[in-house]
């Protein structure tokens, strides 16, 4: 399989603070994505982003939040489509995340 750049973007507002736990080199939360290159939605995404679930979750059907999508920007071998966003370069940035 050929490599894949890949943008991702969620709001992290709905991540659900229970599902954060404590490694060793920091807090985390696992997520979840499928992604299919080549069907895009109606906003040019190629998935979407939730938090994972383990599977008891799964099995009693258990659904997270979708925090966000993701986009397909680059394929090795493939075309590269420059992708817009919402980062302001000269923007400071903030440690200050709003959970």
């Amino acid at each position: 399989m050929s490599k894949l750049g890949i943008r991702i973007s969620i709001d992290v507002k709905k991540i659900e603070k229970s599902r954060l736990f404590e490694g060793k080199k920091g807090t985390y939360l696992d997520l979840t994505t499928f992604i299919d290159p080549n069907n895009p939605d109606q906003y040019e995404n190629h998935g979407f982003i939730s938090q994972s679930t383990d599977k008891e979750e799964r099995e009693a059907g258990v659904k997270t939040p979708i925090l966000g999508n993701c986009k397909v920007f680059f394929t090795e071998g493939g075309t590269t489509n420059v992708v817009s966003s919402t980062v302001d370069a000269n923007e400071p940035f903030s440690d200050d995340i709003p959970f």
